[in-house]
């Protein structure tokens, strides 16, 4: 869920409960009651999004670690591939002084 659906969900709430404290048919003590099994009802809600979103971000950056590591593995190798085509290139063609090319 993202910022626009939280944001819907505390209007709905509010609005539920505002609508439902004008025209309760229930005492006062009854109405208290159902507003806080109500947010009480929001707030586990909330903890299993929040334990959901936690979930999803902790796999994400785990993904971008792996995808982090396959990176420098590659960037690693393409700079040895360059190391041992330079060396391949240069080393052939280096005469040592004193000997005769």
């Amino acid at each position: 869920m993202d910022k626009d659906g939280m944001a819907n969900f505390f209007l709905g709430l509010g609005i539920g409960v505002g609508i439902g404290m004008l025209f309760a048919p229930k005492s006062g003590e009854e109405t208290r009651g159902l507003i806080k099994n109500k947010a009480d009802e929001g707030k586990e809600y909330l903890k299993k999004q929040s334990a959901t979103w936690k979930d999803s971000a902790d796999e994400l950056v785990e993904r971008g670690k792996e995808a982090l590591g396959r990176q420098k593995d590659n960037l690693n190798e393409a700079v040895e591939a360059g190391k041992q085509a330079y060396r391949e290139k240069v080393e052939p063609n280096v005469s040592t002084p004193g000997m005769a090319s």
